[in-house]
């Protein structure tokens, strides 16, 4: 499975997990504070796992890829957006080697609350959970888009940002680099991408209980992709959960841009224990 990696070469293994859509070029938002707090930091190209790996067989997987990159190193895990989720269903396959998880703009299991009217992508959810053929349909749309007229998806998916994601959404560099990952995301791998969202959509807040690592959270307090409620719940649900982080101003991705110095610092102080 292709990995990108950045920060410090040598450094504390951190096993960034990006969102969906996403690409795992994502974790380059990380590369000076990496290098800053001696983090290395590397993504898994996950959506290019073979289609047959479904379930806990995909998350064995991923764990199988994780521990063959940290040989005897402990391991951070980092997940934005929806992976967050799949970072949290790795890690179950990971117990006793992680040493964190930060989850940042995380989505929460769907059946837990009354959030699915809170969010921007509220039809994909809805459409994924009861009609799966045909939100298979709308990937393959938005694949050809993203190949086609990627300026043209990235407006439809920002369309309805908010806080300072309606500020990012005007930035050029912004604008270049999430055209760019939402070509990867779809090029060639839309089944990959499919699956993660399947997953999501998919009952899975009787997990939570497993997860045993020490866990820490980063949310926007105007999040409309992952509201905010969805942070608290994981923040009870989570046993380890030792801080819930809400970050005034901030929406999903200007949460992943502003939480990367005090998630870094947490994870060098960790190391300094």
């Amino acid at each position: 499975m292709r990995l990108i990696s950045c920060g410090a070469p040598d450094g504390v293994l951190v096993i960034y997990f990006h969102g969906a859509p996403g690409a795992p070029e994502e974790c380059l938002l990380f590369d000076a504070q990496g290098r800053e707090d001696g983090l290395s930091v590397i993504s898994l190209d996950r959506f290019s796992a073979p289609e047959g790996y479904q379930g806990e067989g995909y998350f064995r997987l991923l764990a199988t890829e994780i521990l063959a990159c940290a040989g005897t190193a402990q391991i951070h895990l980092v997940g934005f957006s929806i992976g967050a989720f799949t970072a949290l269903q790795t890690c179950r396959h990971l117990q006793g080697r992680v040493a964190s998880v930060s989850l940042i703009s995380a989505g929460a299991p769907l059946e837990a609350g009354d959030f699915l009217p809170g969010m921007a992508g509220r039809q994909v959810f809805q459409l994924a959970k009861q009609w799966p053929v045909l939100f298979r349909l709308l990937s393959g749309w938005q694949a050809l888009l993203a190949k086609f007229a990627p300026g043209l998806l990235f407006n439809m998916l920002f369309a309805s940002a908010k806080a300072a994601d309606a500020e990012l959404r005007q930035q050029g560099e912004f604008c270049s680099t999430t055209t760019t990952h939402l070509r990867s995301c779809f090029d060639g791998r839309v089944a990959g991408y499919a699956r993660d969202v399947l997953a999501y959509v998919a009952p899975w807040a009787g997990s939570l209980g497993l997860v045993k690592a020490k866990v820490r959270i980063w949310h926007g307090a105007d999040d409309n992709w992952s509201p905010k409620a969805m942070a608290e719940y994981l923040g009870q649900a989570l046993p380890a959960c030792e801080r819930v982080e809400i970050m005034p101003g901030l929406s999903h991705y200007s949460c992943l841009q502003q939480a990367v110095p005090s998630l870094c610092a947490a994870i060098r102080a960790d190391t300094e224990v």
